[in-house]
C-alpha cells in the first residue's frame, strides 16, 4: 500500500475536483441509475414454453426448440404426424380448452396459441406472458402470414438469425421442387380430404397447399370460392363436374369411411377415380408452417415419381 509521503507527492499541485474524480463518478453513475434499463423476466429469453396449438408448435421444431409442453400430442400423430413430438413433451389437455390449472403448476415463461383458438389471451396473461400467431391474412396469404409469424417468434428466442436461415432454406427447396414437377403442370391437381359419406373438403387457392401449388406452378383445379381458411366444403356430386385433373385425398385413418363412399355409384362415376388419376396420402396438417408446407411438397415429388 503507497506510503502518505507517496500520495501526498502523487496528489501534488492537483486540484480537489481531479483528486475526488472516481468518488464523484460513483455519486453520478448512482444517480442515473433509476434512469437506466433494467433486464426483466419479459426480457430475458423463455425456456419454459408451452405451446396450446399446433401452428406454433411447428414454428418451435422450425427453430430448433423443444418445448416443455403441448397440446393434443395424441391427435398430432394423427393430423399432422411429423416433426414427431420428443416424449418428454408433456400433454397439457385439448387445444380449444387446455388445462389451465396444470399449465400455471409447470411455472412456464411464455404461451404460444394461435388467433382464435382456445382461451383467451387474458386467461393466459394471468398466467404467463404470451404470443398470438395468425394462419393466414384478409389476403388469403396463409405461406406468407406464418413465415412472418415464424420470424417473429424467433426474434423471442433470440434466434432470429436461426429464422432467416430457415426461411432462406426453404425458399431453396421450394424453387428446387419447382424444376422437378414439371409432370404436375399438364393438367390442375385437386387436393381434398373427406369430410363424412357424402361431403369432402377442399383446398382452394387461399389454403396453405394452395399458396405452395401456386410458387410450384402447379394450378389448382377447385377455381370455386373458398373460406377464410382457404377451404371449401362441396357434395361428392361437385367433384363429378370437375374438368380432367390429378386429384390427391389426405388421409386421417378414416379408412372405413373412404371404404364406404369407394362403393357408391356416385364416387365410381367421377372421372378422376375411373381414370385412376387419384392418389391417397397419409396426414398432412393443412393448417400448418413451413414443415407442412414442405411436406405436402415432398409428397408431390413422391407421387410424380409413382404417378
Amino acid at each position: 500500500m503507497p506510503s502518505d509521503d507517496y500520495s501526498s507527492r502523487r496528489f501534488a499541485g492537483k486540484s480537489p475536483y481531479w483528486v475526488d474524480l472516481p468518488r464523484r463518478r460513483l455519486l453520478t453513475a448512482l444517480a442515473l441509475l433509476p434512469l437506466l434499463p433494467l433486464a426483466s423476466a419479459s426480457a430475458t429469453v423463455p425456456q419454459r414454453i408451452i405451446a396450446l396449438e399446433w401452428l406454433p408448435l411447428e414454428m418451435l421444431f422450425a427453430l430448433g426448440v423443444t418445448p416443455l409442453g403441448a397440446a393434443d400430442t395424441h391427435d398430432y400423430s394423427i393430423w399432422v404426424g411429423e416433426p414427431t413430438i420428443p416424449a418428454s413433451v408433456l400433454d397439457i389437455g385439448r387445444r380449444s380448452e387446455p388445462n389451465l390449472e396444470y399449465i400455471a403448476e409447470l411455472k412456464p415463461d411464455l404461451l404460444l396459441f394461435s388467433e382464435g383458438y382456445g382461451p383467451r389471451s387474458s386467461q393466459l396473461n394471468a398466467i404467463a406472458p404470451s404470443m398470438e400467431f395468425s394462419f393466414t391474412s384478409e389476403r388469403g396469404e396463409p405461406l406468407r402470414t406464418v413465415s412472418d409469424g415464424l420470424l417473429k417468434l424467433a426474434d423471442r428466442l433470440d434466434k432470429t438469425q436461426a429464422g432467416h436461415d430457415h426461411l432462406a432454406w426453404f425458399d431453396r427447396q421450394l424453387e428446387e421442387a419447382r424444376g422437378q414437377l414439371a409432370g404436375f403442370r399438364r393438367q390442375p391437381l385437386l387436393v381434398f380430404t373427406l369430410v363424412d359419406d357424402r361431403h369432402v373438403m377442399i383446398l382452394g387457392k387461399n389454403s396453405l397447399f394452395g399458396n405452395v401449388m401456386a410458387r410450384l406452378g402447379i394450378e389448382n383445379a377447385w377455381q370455386g370460392d373458398d373460406n377464410g381458411w382457404g377451404t371449401a366444403m362441396v357434395g361428392l356430386e361437385r367433384l363429378a363436374s370437375l374438368a380432367p385433373l390429378r386429384a390427391i385425398c389426405l388421409d386421417h385413418r378414416d379408412e372405413q369411411a373412404r371404404a364406404r363412399v369407394a362403393a357408391t355409384p356416385l364416387w365410381q362415376a367421377i372421372p378422376f377415380v375411373r381414370e385412376n388419376m387419384l392418389r391417397t396420402v397419409p396426414a398432412l396438417w393443412i393448417f400448418g408452417a413451413t414443415l407442412s408446407a414442405l411436406r405436402f411438397c415432398r409428397m408431390l415429388q413422391q407421387q410424380e415419381k409413382q404417378w
